[in-house]
């Protein structure tokens, strides 16, 4: 079954064309690794992806929703870990993980469960927990974003740049994440100047240059 499937989608960025007429197509369970050089449409294919943009012109389903009317639906089931962290300042570790959960539509009976399990997935120990996102260093914030991207356990995962800024144990439990998502039944679409990293986790590899793929997909190295 394909995740997603886009013909010819063309996207603007304050009036560029930031995508120029993308083809592609991502099967359940695929671990897609997006390269390009800057510039090349990464970063708005995932937020197109996310249902975030409304397309130009050219077609496209996402879990099955249309791109150009059922946006909604779409961010209901996918999940996008972007370049910002997304997260409240002044908010603890625990209160921004809590709101986004709640946002995010999460059954009360599972809420605490689901923080719980994030919380420990990330280590983001008891006293981080109780510590406003402006007293944390850059790899720290990037462990909450994370609890808070994985804690809705999205159908579709669109990660930019999911390393940066962390450790190589943290770098270690994103690697872990991703296989592990895959094995509960969700897809990953990854962007990342990590190639090596990147390519021992991906079933294929995907290339954009000026909005467009490029060339034949490459196998990844699983």
């Amino acid at each position: 079954m394909s995740v997603v499937k886009l013909d010819g989608l063309v996207a603007l960025l304050e009036g560029f064309p930031a995508l120029t007429g993308v083809d592609l197509t991502v099967d359940a369970g695929e671990i897609v690794f997006v390269k390009g050089p800057n510039g090349a449409g990464k970063t708005t294919l995932l937020h197109l992806c996310a249902g975030l943009m409304q397309p130009k012109d050219g077609t496209g389903l996402i879990l099955g929703h249309d791109l150009s009317s059922e946006r909604t639906a779409i961010r209901k089931r996918v999940g996008l870990l972007s370049h910002s962290s997304g997260l409240y300042r002044d908010l603890t570790v625990l209160e921004n993980i809590t709101f986004w959960t709640q946002i995010a539509g999460v059954e009360q009976s599972e809420i605490d469960s689901r923080i719980s399990w994030a919380l420990e997935r990330m280590e983001l120990d008891s006293k981080l927990q109780n510590q406003k996102v402006r007293s944390l260093s850059a790899g720290q914030k990037r462990r909450t974003s994370l609890a808070v991207f994985i804690v809705r356990r999205p159908d579709l995962w669109l990660m930019d740049e999911p390393h940066a800024g962390l450790d190589q144990e943290g770098r270690q439990i994103v690697d872990d994440l991703i296989e592990e998502s895959v094995g509960a039944g969700a897809t990953v679409i990854v962007a990342s100047h990590d190639l090596e990293r990147v390519l021992k986790l991906s079933t294929r590899v995907v290339t954009l240059s000026g909005g467009a793929v490029v060339g034949a997909d490459h196998e990844g190295n699983k």
